[in-house]
């Protein structure tokens, strides 16, 4: 499972400057990231997977987006042209994403993940704006420059507004 130690040590070997910050509370899920933390929801960066079937084959999807602004399963199912989306399952996303269900990171996916950002939160979030984001632990984010989370996911970015837009 990826923890905190794992995403510093790739941060490091990046040279990109970050902290990990040790919260005042346990989480549940990243969607609690702006109680704990006191900022903004649209500072938080989560990943929500989505179990979809494209042409009768059942594949996980993982979703970066703003807390602010989540992805709902429709537009997704819409974007991908799948017959059927739903949340993923604990055990499905626990086996696709190597983290815990609810504390995915955007960084450190699987490669054999397709992964998708909202271009909402590319275009919403200033580049030199720090964002936080789960480390797979449940008394740690990272804090670092969304230019720098930007640079290193390897994403695809998609218009999950329903107009169509993909990057």
């Amino acid at each position: 499972m990826q923890d905190a130690l794992a995403i510093h040590r790739r941060l490091l070997a990046h040279q990109i400057h970050h902290e990990i910050v040790r919260l005042p509370r346990v989480l549940t899920c990243f969607d609690d990231l702006p109680e704990v933390l006191g900022v903004p929801a649209r500072t938080c960066v989560g990943v929500s997977v989505f179990e979809t079937t494209v042409r009768g084959v059942r594949e996980p999807v993982a979703v970066i987006g703003s807390v602010a602004t989540p992805p709902k399963p429709a537009a997704v199912g819409a974007l991908l042209g799948a017959q059927r989306v739903k949340p993923a399952s604990a055990f499905l996303v626990n086996a696709a994403t190597d983290y815990a269900a609810g504390l995915v990171g955007p960084l450190l996916l699987p490669e054999r993940l397709t992964v998708l950002i909202d271009q909402r939160l590319i275009d919403g979030t200033d580049p030199d704006e720090f964002v936080y984001t789960a480390t797979g632990e449940r008394s740690t984010v990272v804090r670092l420059r969304a230019i720098h989370l930007f640079a290193l996911v390897d994403a695809k970015p998609v218009d999950l507004t329903g107009h169509g837009r993909t990057g």
